[in-house]
């Protein structure tokens, strides 16, 4: 073979073997593999809606039965749930069935689920009032409301918690054990009358029955 096709030959030889090997750095070692990309991250939730408060309809629940109506407020979304008695009389609705729903508040329409429903409830054979009576309890400041007509109940609700009260039956003498279902005839000191930390007297009857 003539020198220069071997020399040829050669130099094809060494270009393959150096094309098969992996390069190498200055110290002789693989350089390490490109880390792979990151897949793309899922996007993050939107923070519009976070801490908004729900809202939902709230039907207007007069004239229905106050269980019925609990019920149906608890359905929409509605669990802070409260009831008062509409006549002033200070009862308190033991027993949920036997009240129905004279009034409301706030009024039917768009509501925080977390506003706060009061019922304004009277018995299911009592006649709802023209207005509530019973949706606040004032008290009585420094002289003596007119008590006449009122429920023991809710004349012991106004007066201030140290005074002392004495109820009489002003028709038979019998013993007042039901203060609500009691209504006042008269009272002493009498209406207007400087409330000083006095005991306060009141005559009563029980509701229905006519004052002597």
């Amino acid at each position: 073979m003539h020198r220069a096709t071997l020399a040829t030959t050669l130099l094809l030889a060494a270009a393959a073997l150096t094309a098969c090997e992996p390069t190498t750095t200055a110290t002789g070692t693989p350089p390490p593999a490109a880390p792979p990309t990151p897949a793309a991250s899922a996007a993050s939730p939107s923070p519009a809606g976070v801490g908004a408060t729900r809202t939902a309809e709230l039907q207007n629940f007069t004239g229905l039965g106050l269980q019925s109506a609990q019920d149906k407020a608890q359905a929409a979304g509605f669990y802070s749930l409260h009831s008062h008695d509409a006549l002033g009389r200070s009862r308190t609705q033991l027993v949920d069935r036997d009240w129905k729903v004279c009034a409301q508040t706030p009024a039917a329409g768009p509501q925080s689920i977390n506003v706060a429903i009061d019922f304004a409830a009277v018995k299911l054979d009592e006649q709802c009032p023209a207005q509530d009576q019973g949706g606040s309890t004032p008290s009585a400041g420094s002289s003596m409301p007119d008590v006449k007509g009122k429920s023991v109940a809710s004349v012991r609700d106004v007066l201030p918690r140290s005074t002392g009260l004495t109820v009489k039956d002003a028709a038979q003498g019998r013993a007042v054990l039901v203060e609500s279902n009691w209504q006042v005839c008269a009272q002493d000191p009498a209406p207007g009358a400087a409330l000083t930390g006095q005991p306060v007297t009141l005559r009563v009857v029980k509701f229905g029955e006519q004052c002597p």
